[in-house]
């Protein structure tokens, strides 16, 4: 009896003991956006695998730092893994040897981060360009396989039969546990997270004994001879490769693009002319807005007449400061033609090029920009053009092994090196803490769908009026409501309507985050004037 007190009085302090110095450490050093993750580093498989693994594909700058750390990753987690199991195994059933136990979970540690490396590399990709797609794909499998992972490294066999119900739920609930401690340490001052990260620390103690528990001593284990884990696992994988197609699809973005504001004509009221930039893979056949006021930007610029060209979707993987040229003279032209004020429109990348142009060139004409699901706080992570070593280079290789394959069935390729991403890659500190920010003599707004919350860690957004609504990403522009609001804000009304969930939403999806790349520690980045808001939870400081 006091052996087993004393082995579970070991577990619980194990487990709350190491996430609570991984968050001493994070909140000494001000790491602001990293903190929701601390609780993850004694999670129930995978979930330990994936905090792990997302540390090592941001913060590694050579090969040989990500082949040591990876290896290091391995035997830390098997070794760890190994004790935490032999300390929550249940009482009155035999134990196999420490030796055992260690062999076991080394070998899953491998399994682990071959399994779980393509969600941890789309992660690190979301974080890049700060698209909500890529952190809801790399979860869904994530959940998937952690009931077949959780028994891994306790049982023989575990590769055969499917999951107990028991399995599935503990799994489950460490989920959301993690998600709940996350949203909790992002939302507490001062040193409080470090508490914080220790009673999740010790909640997770308590899933271990019920994960090895529900292992051990199965209730019913259905389709005994069915190698499901193996299964499950592969689909995972396949998922993660075609992951990035998928999204491609869900999204629409090389569909017909016509909104309500291109195919209505525009009150009396409203003042100015307009210019509407479409998405990323959008395309255009030349197709005339309904009112002559109104414009459809090209990416492939003008024609000798000074109208837009028709455009496909491969254009817009041009870079954003070439896209920022050619909106600039597309602004002059239309101002000569009709006289007016120009107001800009855009949605994802094309919001993206109307807040690149009014940094980066003169405005000009322009007196108001409306935002539709622009990429908030884009740029926290890095990988190198290939032929270079720097930040994250084994993920840009996994990126584009990924990419490679995904792009196979697909007449549109995508590129994680294509000149747009790399213009985000390289402008990481503008686009991280200015995107939302005011710009003299500009009215500006932002149209948030609100699964844009997952795509920002804690902290400041913005500093420019929002109007938030239940939606996907870019799926607000083509709601005729939405119209309504747009011909308010340009006719000159005060428009703001964020919403109280947004906050709550973002504070959820904290943990999930890849860890951001402080602006400090890239020597691309080093010289910047930006703060920076990975440290601090705010954006549009001072330059």
């Amino acid at each position: 009896m006091a052996s087993t007190r004393g082995r579970l009085v070991g577990l619980f302090v194990l487990a709350a003991a190491l996430p609570a110095v991984e968050e001493v450490v994070l909140v000494a050093v001000r790491f602001h956006a990293a903190r929701a993750l601390a609780p993850q580093v004694t999670a129930v498989w995978p979930y330990d695998s994936y905090h792990d693994l997302r540390w090592l594909l941001v913060y590694h700058d050579s090969w040989g730092s990500f082949g040591l750390g990876l290896l290091a990753v391995i035997v830390l987690r098997g070794l760890f893994s190994a004790l935490l199991a032999w300390l929550a195994w249940p009482a009155g059933t035999p134990r196999p040897s420490g030796r055992r136990l260690l062999r076991r979970n080394l070998v899953v540690a491998v399994v682990a981060a071959l399994v779980v490396s393509p969600w941890a590399a789309l992660s690190v990709a979301f974080s890049a360009v700060a698209l909500s797609w890529y952190l809801f794909a790399s979860l869904g499998p994530l959940l998937v396989t952690a009931p077949f992972l959780a028994r891994a490294g306790v049982v023989d066999r575990w590769w055969r039969g499917l999951p107990t119900i028991e399995l599935v739920g503990w799994s489950t609930l460490n989920f959301a546990v993690l998600t709940l401690a996350g949203a909790l340490i992002s939302s507490v001052p001062g040193w409080w997270p470090v508490p914080v990260a220790a009673l999740a620390g010790a909640a997770n103690g308590a899933l271990w004994l019920r994960v090895v528990d529900a292992a051990v001593r199965p209730a019913r284990v259905h389709l005994p001879r069915l190698p499901a884990a193996p299964i499950a696992i592969a689909l995972a994988v396949v998922g993660a490769v075609w992951a990035e197609s998928i999204i491609g699809i869900a999204t629409g973005g090389q569909g017909s693009w016509r909104p309500p504001i291109l195919s209505q004509r525009l009150p009396d009221r409203v003042p100015e002319a307009m210019i509407v930039l479409g998405g990323h893979d959008s395309r255009w056949d030349g197709e005339p807005a309904a009112d002559p006021r109104v414009e459809r930007y090209s990416y492939r610029g003008l024609d000798a007449s000074g109208r837009p060209r028709p455009y496909r979707p491969e254009a817009t993987h041009q870079s954003l400061d070439t896209s920022a040229a050619v909106l600039a003279a597309h602004v002059r032209a239309l101002h000569r033609r009709t006289g007016r004020p120009i107001a800009l429109v855009g949605q994802s990348e094309g919001a993206m090029v109307i807040r690149t142009y009014l940094d980066k060139l003169p405005r000009g004409p322009v007196t108001a920009a409306v935002l539709f699901s622009p990429l908030v706080r884009a740029g926290r992570t890095y990988y190198p053009p290939p032929g270079y070593e720097g930040w994250g280079v084994a993920t840009g290789w996994q990126l584009r092994a990924l990419f490679w394959l995904a792009d196979l069935p697909r007449p549109v390729k995508n590129q994680p090196d294509e000149p747009f991403v790399r213009s985000i890659l390289v402008d990481a500190p503008f686009y991280r803490n200015r995107t939302l920010c005011p710009v003299p003599g500009v009215r500006m707004i932002a149209f948030l769908p609100t699964v844009t919350a997952a795509e920002a860690p804690p902290g400041e957004y913005s500093h420019v009026p929002v109007y938030q609504m239940p939606a996907f990403h870019g799926g607000l522009i083509g709601n005729r409501s939405v119209q309504d609001e747009v011909t308010r804000f340009l006719a000159g009304e005060p428009i703001n309507r964020p919403r109280r969930e947004y906050d709550l939403l973002q504070r959820l999806g904290s943990a999930w985050q890849a860890p951001s790349l402080l602006l400090t520690q890239n020597p691309l980045w080093s010289a910047t004037r930006e703060g920076d808001p990975a440290r601090t939870g705010q954006v549009c400081q001072p330059r």
